[in-house]
């Protein structure tokens, strides 16, 4: 019988990957980056995030996070439902002892038993129980690698935060310095009005920039205070304010390129693609099962002991007694349930293929686009900085043709608006290119293993 119980047939469909359902590489043309890189070199978030504070950062929160404690239970809980459900393959073994007394007043037996048995163990001949073991097994590699996916995101999330509060201090720079030379405006077109040089519309005018300067500098400290409070829940900890960046200026070279390589099949070591192959696999198995339900279960029952009314013959040659049994069930009608039960699995697993495929389908979405805006952003960039030198320098002449009587005050106000909205859009350019690179990072799966 135990011979029977391993070698037990399996009812379970071959397992073939599907298509993927995508094309073989990138998309190319203007707006696309190309690459030439055949495969995703193995790197670590610190190969991408090279900056020293972000790694810290990066570190206290894949220990301390909430998010990956509750993956990393969530694994655990997995693994011991894999060796649960594997235990049933196995014969359940118990030992029993004990002692019964019956008679009347004139006199009374004793009987004394000790015994070790089997009770129910099945004979998987059609691999019912190796197929619920595969589907807990399957399942078990889904939930690892869905929290390899939460850790990516994690990582992915902290840098963007943190490039976000870099942009943001950027930002109140700029409108601390606006707001420092706003004042010496109205301080000069004052002068001027009160010498009678200036209407008062050149003061209004110059004030109206002031206080636009200076809600903008309000706006950007609660910006700053809420970039923080994000840190701090993706952290799990409180942020070290030394470990916070002073501008977008300073991390933007600290970010480094992903290569995206030319074979769109390398979008198969991302975490959530794995996680939906393994939830395929899964309910593969799970039509196994179902099949092998339509078939007879067989279950075994065995007892070994000794019986006797004594405790000094309990385990003598005579007191030895042995009870096996075998058993065979099958269902002669259930309405058609156990044809349904594997109608529905295989209905289950084509669900598991589309999603599967949709999972790619959605991965090489991202990437593209990815692509698509890291192809462009320098030449934008580019421009954007050739945009703020010519209005900085516009602005340092038209307010110099103002202070010498040639200019009006509107044309140096106008020059200082287009400076000011310059210099933001510049910051905002240069906080996408790096968010362009953190999300190829995030896209490609990057560093998506769980040490």
């Amino acid at each position: 019988m135990a011979l029977l119980a391993t070698g037990c047939a399996s009812m379970q469909p071959a397992y073939v990957r599907p298509d993927s359902a995508i094309p073989a590489s990138w998309p190319q043309g203007d707006a696309y980056l190309r690459q030439t890189e055949a495969e995703l070199p193995a790197v670590t978030y610190r190969d991408i995030f090279t900056d020293p504070r972000l790694q810290t950062l990066i570190g206290q929160a894949l220990v301390n996070n909430r998010d990956l404690l509750i993956a990393a239970a969530n694994i655990a809980t997995a693994r011991e439902q894999v060796r649960i459900q594997r235990a049933q393959q196995l014969p359940q073994v118990d030992a029993s002892a004990g002692a019964s007394g019956t008679g009347d007043s004139n006199d009374v037996s004793t009987r004394f038993d000790v015994g070790v048995g089997i009770s129910g163990f099945e004979l998987d001949l059609f691999g019912r129980l190796r197929s619920l073991t595969d589907v807990q097994r399957n399942r078990y590699f889904a939930t690892e690698s869905a929290a390899r996916a939460t850790r990516l995101s994690l990582v992915s999330d902290i840098a963007s935060a943190w490039l976000t509060y870099s942009a943001d201090a950027s930002l109140l720079k700029i409108a601390e310095d606006t707001v420092a030379s706003a004042e010496k405006s109205v301080r000069l077109t004052r002068a001027r009005l009160e010498g009678g040089i200036a209407p008062r519309t050149d003061l209004r005018q110059a004030q109206q920039i002031l206080e636009a300067a200076k809600a903008d500098a309000a706006d950007q400290r609660t910006a700053l205070a809420q970039d923080v409070n994000l840190l701090r829940l993706l952290v799990g900890a409180e942020i070290d304010p030394s470990l916070l960046p002073a501008s977008i200026d300073q991390v933007a070279p600290t970010v480094k390129e992903l290569p995206a390589g030319l074979d769109s099949t390398i979008l198969l070591r991302r975490p959530d693609v794995v996680e939906a192959e393994y939830q395929l696999r899964a309910a593969n198995a799970q039509i196994g099962a179902a099949r092998a339900a339509l078939f007879p279960r067989i279950t075994l029952t065995g007892l070994l002991g000794f019986a006797s009314t004594s405790i000094a013959g309990l385990f003598s040659g005579g007191a030895f007694q042995w009870s096996p049994a075998g058993n065979a069930t099958y269902s002669i009608f259930q309405g058609g349930a156990g044809r349904a039960n594997v109608r529905l699995t295989e209905a289950q697993k084509a669900a598991a293929v589309a999603t599967y495929q949709q999972t790619i389908q959605r991965a090489f979405r991202e990437v593209s686009d990815a692509l698509a805006r890291r192809g462009t952003i320098d030449e934008q960039l580019r421009a954007r900085q050739a945009q703020r030198e010519a209005a900085a320098d516009t602005y340092l002449l038209t307010e110099a043709r103002y202070r010498n009587g040639i200019d009006s005050f509107l044309n140096s106000l106008d020059a200082q608006r287009s400076f000011y909205s310059a210099q933001r859009t510049l910051v905002l350019s240069r906080l996408e290119a790096t968010s362009n690179l953190v999300e190829l990072y995030r896209s490609l799966g990057g560093d998506s293993s769980l040490g």
